[in-house]
């Protein structure tokens, strides 16, 4: 989906919290030739099909979300 939508994936993080596996993308977006709005329904649409939870959001709210 990322790279269909012109997404740039810039590093992948990866751990298990509380038995859970998690993965943090820092991707580039500037290239996309999809909406935002878009590219996250995709995303939501694929983690439901696949019975993950897939979330995207823009890095200035992740930031302030760890700043707290």
């Amino acid at each position: 989906i990322l790279a269909e939508a012109g997404v740039n994936i810039l590093d992948i993080t990866q751990t298990t919290m509380q038995e859970l596996f998690t993965m943090i993308m820092l991707v580039d977006i500037s290239k996309a030739v999809v909406s935002f709005e878009h590219l996250s329904g995709r995303l939501s649409a694929k983690g439901d099909e696949m019975g993950l939870k897939i979330k995207i959001q823009h890095e200035d709210i992740f930031k302030s979300m760890h700043e707290i």
